[in-house]
């Protein structure tokens, strides 16, 4: 159980640093936000707490100076410089690395970092020390040895001791800050047959009387301020001679109109009605039942307030997804079976188990599907780093954070980005003076955007500067046999050289790119995730990365055909059109293999050959038109059978090398569809006809 715990606490740390790195990094750029500094010091806050409840003591200890210093950028005592900052992302490093480790052994690493937070922290103070001391605020904390007298009113939601939420500890906290009296407001419980046993329906009236800061307040409720009313007032010296009623006014609790028409002790409305005879009893009565039905009614339709998400592990959505998937195999193999059968019953469940199935299908993908900034986010640390190693004013902007995508593929489009991003700094732009000759500003921009297409995502990395090096890319690759010499190639043609392994343009290799790595892990990963990657620079103008990415690796829609005696699956998404192919035109392209779509050229590839399929061909052959791109190519099959909703089975390690194709599906009547791998035959098909017409 407490190691369960301890993993908890490790997946809501690692929330806590991304939240950390945010504020840190927006505070870079508004040093004087002051929501941003409390964010900050509220996420140290309850790293330092939470870590040293579950025993991570190392974590807790270290934590404790960066809030220390926190608190007292919060005071105004010093400011939230560059150094500062600096440190402090250093410092959530180490704190992340502290986590993992979860020892208690010496920390060298740690102590450095603090003895160059003290001296930080030292020259800051020294600093507001020669501006003079800070403007008094209008509630000012008390000076030392002095004391102030708070009145707080508190109240927690009504689903507060369901979250785990003890107000007794609150209050206990509170007493602990100095005298402190405590009355309960009871006025918003309601009657007994209404009342949920684990509701919270009680708040609090709080006057204290403390040396501490005012801060120390807002300390207490950090970890339940977002879901709770809270207000704070400083009492005035005035105000301990006051009449209830103008304790009252002050609080709040009743306007003075209100408290001067009690002194005339005037009755309820109702009674002074019935006195006059303008009304009975029983209409009094029935207007009063009237209106407790109305205040019911109204009560009744108002939205509960719950929690809105909750944290389970990612396994247990896989999980789910494979069951959802043996269901949708399931739910087609009774299609099938129904369809055979004369048995409108049978026609009738088959119906309705499909929509029940294609709605928990698409209920499931829901839950996997997360919006894309939680990515994007990790990216500006990136950048941030890498400008100052390189000596370069760097700006990242994003567009589209909203786009979700599979959580999977999230996961795995990390690393690409992360080469993409570095190669746009580093080769993409240019030198702060190169782009002043060049009529730029001082400051590249690496732009990151996301869009859904259809099916796909459409994620780009696009930058402001100078653009591939066409010649260069030319030369290299000649030089290392990769294309021939002279060869007439297109700029997509051309720009996919630098995707191979080993290929590089930079004069020198550096800590960020120059070996020729990073490019070919971008190219597999991204073909992993069954997408592709376009290309498009402009000299002098810049470089856009464009990867194509499917919306989910688990479940796809497809177009189920025939070749021969086989049936293969081809995506729906890269799916443009079908034409007939009559034995006319198969005879007129032998040997040229183009189709004439209005207006422009396709290749097609016959995949009976492709497949080196024995049966012979149907009389009137289908083309599938499948694109990619700007890149479109015909596909020719025996017979075009109609939609699948197909369930990706991965193949095994020995179909590794086969290109064609990139998984497998279960049909119906149980055998086996293999599904083709649309990029791999469109480059394919590019390269086919060049090579024919050279032989």
């Amino acid at each position: 159980m407490a190691q369960d715990a301890a993993q908890c606490f490790r997946q809501e740390a690692q929330d806590l640093f991304e939240q950390l790195e945010g504020a840190l990094l927006d505070l870079e750029q508004t040093p004087d936000d002051h929501d941003l500094i409390d964010t900050a010091f509220r996420a140290l806050h309850t790293i330092k707490g939470s870590g040293a409840m579950f025993g991570f003591d190392a974590l807790a200890g270290f934590a404790h100076h960066l809030e220390s210093a926190f608190d007292r950028v919060r005071s105004g005592k010093i400011a939230a410089s560059a150094e500062l900052i600096g440190l402090a992302l250093a410092a959530k490093d180490h704190m992340r690395g502290l986590l993992d480790a979860a020892t208690g052994s010496p920390d060298p690493a740690g102590a450095r970092l603090i003895a160059s937070l003290e001296a930080t922290l030292g020259e800051a103070a020294a600093s507001a020390a020669m501006r003079g001391p800070a403007a008094p605020e209008s509630e000012a904390d008390a000076g030392p040895g002095e004391t102030t007298t708070y009145r707080l009113r508190f109240r927690l939601g009504q689903d507060a001791l369901r979250r785990g939420i003890n107000p007794l500890l609150l209050l206990d906290q509170l007493r602990d800050l100095g005298a402190c009296t405590v009355v309960g407001l009871t006025d918003a419980i309601p009657p007994f047959d209404e009342m949920e046993s684990d509701g919270c329906y009680i708040a609090w009236d709080v006057v204290l009387t403390t040396a501490a800061r005012r801060n120390a307040i807002d300390d207490v409720f950090i970890f339940v301020i977002d879901d709770m009313e809270l207000t704070v007032q400083r009492v005035s010296d005035g105000e301990a001679s006051s009449r209830i009623g103008d304790i009252l006014v002050n609080r709040g609790d009743v306007a003075p109109d209100a408290i001067a028409a009690a002194l005339g002790q005037i009755p309820r409305l109702g009674e002074l009605l019935v006195a006059d005879g303008a009304i009975t009893d029983g209409a009094l009565t029935s207007a009063l039942a009237e209106q407790q039905h109305l205040r019911e009614e109204t009560s009744a339709h108002a939205p509960a307030r719950v929690s809105d998400s909750i944290r389970i592990q990612a396994q247990h959505l896989d999980d789910l997804m494979d069951r959802v998937g043996e269901l949708v195999i399931a739910q087609a193999r009774l299609k099938q079976l129904a369809t055979g059968l004369d048995d409108s019953h049978l026609k009738s469940v088959a119906e309705e188990i499909e929509r029940l199935s294609n709605e928990l299908r698409d209920t499931t993908m829901g839950i996997r599907m997360v919006p894309i900034a939680s990515l994007f986010g990790r990216f500006r640390r990136l950048v941030r780093d890498l400008s100052q190693e390189l000596g370069k004013s760097v700006l990242l902007t994003t567009a589209g954070e909203d786009t979700e995508l599979d959580n999977t593929v999230i996961e795995r489009l990390a690393d690409p980005l992360v080469h993409l991003i570095r190669n746009s700094v580093d080769h993409g732009l240019e030198p702060a003076a190169q782009r002043r000759a060049a009529g730029k500003s001082e400051h590249g921009t690496v732009h990151l955007s996301a869009v859904h297409s259809g099916a796909e995502v459409l994620i780009s990395v696009k930058d402001d500067g100078g653009g591939l090096d066409r010649a260069r890319i030319r030369a290299r690759a000649e030089e290392r046999g990769l294309i021939p010499a002279g060869a007439k190639l297109s700029d997509g043609e051309l720009f996919q050289c630098i995707f191979l392994p080993g290929f590089s343009t930079a004069q020198t290799v550096t800590s960020v790119s120059g070996r020729g790595v990073g490019m070919d892990v971008v190219k597999r990963a991204i073909e992993a995730l069954r997408g592709q990657i376009d290309i498009a620079s402009h000299t002098g103008q810049g470089t856009e990365v464009t990867l194509r990415l499917p919306l989910t690796l688990a479940i796809i829609d497809g177009l189920l055909v025939r070749v021969g005696r086989g049936r293969y699956v081809i995506p729906l998404s890269a799916v443009e059109e079908c034409v007939e192919l009559s034995p006319e035109d198969d005879l007129r392209h032998t040997g040229r293999n183009f189709l004439d779509i209005r207006g422009d050229l396709v290749p097609f590839l016959r995949l009976r050959e492709e497949f080196r399929s024995a049966a012979p061909a149907d009389p009137y052959q289908k083309v599938v038109i499948v694109a990619t791109g700007d890149r479109r190519i015909g596909l020719v099959v025996d017979q075009v059978i109609g939609d699948h909703q197909t369930v990706i089975k991965s193949l095994s390690k020995l179909h590794a090398d086969v290109d064609s194709f990139s998984g497998a599906t279960i049909l119906g009547d149980g055998t086996v569809a293999l599904i083709l791998d649309v990029g791999h035959l469109v480059e394919r098909g590019q390269t086919v006809e060049p090579t024919r017409q050279a032989s």
